[in-house]
Order: C-alpha cells, then structure tokens, then sequence
C-alpha cells in the first residue's frame, strides 16, 4: 500500500498551484474580498499596514485546502468562504509576528512589517488580525471552528515558545523537530481542512484534519529543503535564511549523524558565529548535502505525503478529492 501510494504521489511532474485551485477559482476570489472587509480599518496607520499585507499575502494555499475540503460531498456553504479568509489572517498573523521575533527583513520577497515600521507595530499588527479573525468567527456563530482554530493557534504559540527556548542548536533531536513542525506549520493546515468539513460533510471531519496534518508536515520539512536549495526568488527570502537565524531543521538534524570529526567541528564553529558570512552558510550546505541531509529530508517528506494520500481514502471519488491528492503532489514537487 505504501509503496503503492508513492509511485501515485511521485508519478510524472508536480502540478502547479493554479491547477490545484482551479475547482475554486471563483471562491478563493471571494476570498480575498472577504480579507479585505475584515480587516478594514478607520486607523489611518492600520489601514496602510493592512494593505501592504495583503501585498504581502501568499497563495492562498490555507484557504485553498479548507475550501476543497469543504466542497468534499458535495455540500459547499456560503460561510466557508469567511472560514477561508479567517484562516489566512491567523496565517499571516502568526507570519508577522514571527518575522519580529526573528528580526527578519525580509518575507516573501517584500520587507517584512517589523523593518518597515518597527517591532512593536508587528506585534500590535498581528494581535489586530487575530482579534479581527475570532470577531469573524463570532458573527458566524460557529463555535466549532471557533473550538478547532483556538486549538491550533495556542499549538503555533506553544511551537514558537519551544523554538525560542531551544538553546543549544546542536542538541535539537529529530523528534523535537517534528514535535515544533507539527505544532507551527500541520496544526494549522489540519484546522483548515477540519474546519472545510464542519461547514460542509461533517462525517469526513477526521480523514480531513489528518490529512491536512500530514499534508502540513510535509509541507514544512519540503520548505526546510528548499531553504538549503532554492534561490531568493522561489522562497521569496534569501537560501538559507534558517541558518543565518541559527535554526536547525530537518536536512542538518539527517546530516548530523554522519559527520566526521572536523565536519562537526566546523558546524559547531559555525553556530558560535555573532553574524555568518555567505561562504559560512555555503559551507554548512556544502556539508548538508555531500552527507546526505537533504536526501534524507526528502525521503521524510515523501513518508508524510504518502500518510497524507491514504487519508483521503475513506473519502468518495470526487473532483475536490483528486484536487487534495494534487494539492499533496505540488507540496513534495516543489522545486526539487
């Protein structure tokens, strides 16, 4: 079955996100209005923020899986669609605050809200898209994605404090690895295809927000690979950004285990640096890759994907199923 399953996912080129979205076209451009309603604001100051982030917006892959997984069955809502735009602000929340946590610069290309204004507005910021994502919530009267979405944010919070906690880089295991993903990336991305079947076929609430946590852990860890692969361009950050923040992540956690001596010596060096130079993070990746922690990465990825794929099994032939199984293709495909 697991093989089975791989040859499936693997077969030929990965689709590209528009294909994946295509079935909702139409309801992810209802969504992006609905992002702009909520987070209107008669601030002159959060006006102009919120519309540089939504410039700043990514592709609406959240709303994308919650809207798929609502029209599973057959029963689309109208409300979904809100349940989408909600999803994405609580995403972008969590994105700018994570971006002044990390004193990053740069997000998807774009300086991020904390190099732009300052790091107490980031926070301010994303406090403001929470508060406007649960008002949202609760004029819908859905206490039940209210229930599923408390959920995930408080494990993103909870992923974030670990991240932040983790002292010593080197002693982070592989299980604390996906103990933060699982908290900081699939939460989120189960919630939204949970919350997609409560407001549509409830009875395919479990298969969809197991899906959606494999599909969101192996989401991060092709994201933590293409860290060490991709260009400035695809990632919409700089390659390697993780490791000028010092984060260890999957392909350096596979590497680990089998550096020689003066490899581990070199990567222990590095995560002593104040500020790592370019050819300091060429090095580690140079060493990441001749020992193997991006192969090794990917093979976990494609282990995630499969779980994701077999999730939908309980599910009816559909042509929002076959957009899921699409959906977890493009994940693992990306630029590899």
């Amino acid at each position: 079955m697991m093989e089975a399953a791989q040859s499936s996912i693997l077969r030929g080129p990965p689709p590209i996100l528009s294909s994946v979205q295509s079935l909702i076209t139409g309801r992810l451009e209802e969504v992006q209005g609905d992002l702009k309603r909520i987070i209107i604001s008669d601030f002159d100051l959060i006006e102009e923020i919120n519309e540089y982030l939504l410039l700043m917006r990514g592709k609406l892959f959240r709303p994308t899986l919650l809207l798929l997984s609502n029209e599973v069955g057959g029963n689309p809502a109208d409300d979904a669609i809100t349940l989408a735009a909600v999803v994405e602000l609580v995403h972008l929340a969590t994105l700018v605050h994570d971006d002044a946590v990390d004193h990053s610069v740069l997000r998807r290309g774009l300086p991020t809200v904390n190099a732009l204004w300052t790091h107490q507005i980031a926070i301010i910021m994303g406090d403001y898209l929470y508060s406007r994502s649960v008002t949202e919530l609760t004029r819908l009267g859905r206490l039940d994605a209210v229930a599923v979405l408390a959920s995930a944010a408080n494990e993103m919070s909870i992923g974030e404090m670990r991240q932040l906690t983790s002292y010593d880089a080197l002693e982070f295991t592989e299980s604390d690895y996906y103990r933060l993903i699982a908290s900081k990336t699939a939460s989120l991305m189960s919630a939204a295809c949970e919350m997609g079947a409560l407001a549509g076929v409830k009875e395919y609430q479990k298969a969809l927000a197991l899906f959606g946590y494999h599909l969101g852990m192996a989401f991060q860890i092709a994201d933590d690979v293409l860290d060490y692969t991709g260009s400035e361009a695809i990632m919409g950050k700089p390659s390697g950004h993780d490791l000028r923040e010092r984060k260890v992540t999957l392909p350096l956690v596979g590497a680990l285990k089998k550096l020689s001596d003066t490899e581990s010596r070199e990567i222990r060096h590095f995560f002593t640096l104040v500020e790592a130079a370019d050819e300091d993070i060429e090095r580690v990746i140079e060493i990441v890759h001749d020992r193997g922690g991006l192969d090794y990465a990917n093979e976990q990825a494609d282990l995630y994907a499969q779980r994701a794929w077999e999730a939908l099994a309980t599910l009816p032939e559909d042509p929002a199923v076959d957009a899921l199984r699409d959906a977890v293709t493009y994940t693992i495909g990306r630029d590899r």
